[in-house]
């Protein structure tokens, strides 16, 4: 398949580029998407919650009030958990999120992810992406050239120009990431994915069917 290239005037430049219809034009397979995704926001989550159990609280271990005669329930000491301050029954624990995921349904998940953004006509290539200086409203110029100020864009450059990830660090819905960073979740998490030229090559390379 054929897509326009456009340049950051939002002009075309009346060239075409050909993708690759393995990777940019398959059925989607959800539940590859949905394990990619659920693998990146485990492998994001710190594990590091912690409560504290009956036998860790620093409170006395003396007996509240005698077992018998006072019309009450009976009660232990003050690290049961039915007391304010008690410990907490089956309470978090540091862990760690992670699993394993096999390198082919990963490379599917991108690969359907993709192929989406094609079908919405949600996929843009742009000729040249590069600032010579820092510019968030350069940024926002080439956003709103593109039609996408009102988007959320993943935009996806050959290598990490800090000139560009700067440029877009104050957009809160604008993203910038390294071909080396392209992954399923955020692809499914833009409304629009702008791709440079030059990362079309690198993503045939890691993702054509093998």
């Amino acid at each position: 398949m054929e897509l326009k290239v456009y340049n950051v005037n939002g002009s075309e430049t009346g060239r075409t580029i050909n993708l690759d219809d393995s990777i940019f034009a398959i059925e989607p397979n959800q539940h590859a998407i949905y394990l990619d995704c659920k693998q990146f926001l485990a492998d994001n989550r710190q594990g590091t919650h912690k409560a504290k159990e009956r036998s860790e609280n620093a409170h006395s271990t003396r007996k509240l009030k005698r077992q018998k005669g006072t019309g009450g329930a009976r009660s232990g000491d003050l690290k049961s958990p039915v007391f304010v301050g008690g410990g907490r029954i089956f309470g978090p624990k540091p862990r760690d999120y992670r699993f394993k995921l096999n390198i082919k349904v990963k490379r599917l998940a991108r690969r359907s992810a993709l192929s989406e953004k094609v079908a919405l006509e949600a996929l843009t290539v742009v000729e040249n992406f590069d600032f010579e200086a820092p510019k968030t409203k350069k940024m926002v110029e080439v956003l709103g050239n593109l039609k996408l100020a009102d988007k959320k864009p993943l935009v996806v450059v050959e290598n990490q120009n800090n000139f560009v990830f700067l440029s877009s660090r104050n957009l809160q819905r604008c993203k910038v990431v390294s071909i080396g960073e392209l992954n399923t979740y955020d692809i499914v998490n833009a409304t629009n994915v702008v791709l440079c030229e030059g990362v079309i090559d690198e993503i045939n390379r890691v993702l054509a069917t093998k």
